[in-house]
């Protein structure tokens, strides 16, 4: 079964130095129909302004991952870390028993535009952390994020696996299991995205679109250029 997401129907909010499209409810954004997707529980897409950005605030007990489109995140947190996060790399801070950070637009004179994605743990209390790297286009389709931080990937707190999707002029056929719960979030398109099955289903999908898939035996995804995230997630019981 594949539920669609529209980019137009997701939550917004603008600050003046933010605008955020929230694919579940978020801040001031409330609708009980997208509370979330399995263990995944945000997806926000924020513009930030030049120079401005999220003040030091405080996390528990959820891992926060970032991916910088266009522009440069400066990161600060409780624990000492003190990075830049430059378009391309993904960040994953795991909050575990606490921690604060900041996070601001690197530049005075440039937008930022990047994905923050929060994806709740399976354990709780833990020690927090904080891990980024960049990733080399190895595949169409290539894990970022795993539960064992496998061949160098980031490590989550959770029986999950992140991908990034970058397709070039190949179509990649992504096997699903039965028991597993996914979601795809569109990052560039067109992306044409093809169900396998008995009830097979065609859609392109554009920059902001996502879906949520279960019980597929898999997807087609093509599209010249096309990118996305693809989370592998616990099924829904």
């Amino acid at each position: 079964m594949m539920v669609f997401r529209p980019a137009d129907e997701r939550g917004q909010a603008d600050f003046g130095w933010l605008n955020s499209a929230h694919t579940f409810s978020f801040g001031e954004y409330y609708d009980p129909q997208h509370m979330g997707f399995s263990a995944l529980r945000v997806i926000n897409d924020d513009r930030v302004a030049p120079a401005a950005g999220f003040a030091t605030h405080g996390h528990r007990n959820m891992e926060i991952i970032s991916l910088v489109l266009s522009g440069q995140i400066a990161h600060r947190d409780s624990a000492g870390n003190q990075r830049v996060l430059p378009a391309g790399e993904f960040q994953l801070m795991s909050a575990g028993s606490g921690i604060r950070h900041s996070e601001f637009n690197a530049s005075t004179a440039e937008p930022l535009h990047f994905l923050q994605i929060w994806i709740q743990p399976d354990e709780l209390n833990t020690e927090p952390g904080y891990q980024q790297a960049a990733f080399d286009r190895q595949a169409a389709v290539q894990p970022v994020i795993t539960a064992d931080g496998r061949d160098g990937t980031l490590s989550i707190r959770q029986d999950a696996v992140v991908s990034h999707v970058r397709l070039l002029e190949d179509t990649e056929v992504v096997d699903m299991s039965a028991d597993r719960a996914y979601y795809l979030h569109v990052i560039d398109g067109p992306l044409l995205l093809n169900g396998q099955g008995d009830d097979v289903t065609e859609k392109y999908l554009q920059a902001g679109d996502g879906v949520a898939i279960t019980a597929e035996a898999g997807i087609v995804l093509s599209g010249n250029g096309a990118q996305a995230l693809l989370f592998d997630l616990p099924g829904i019981r």
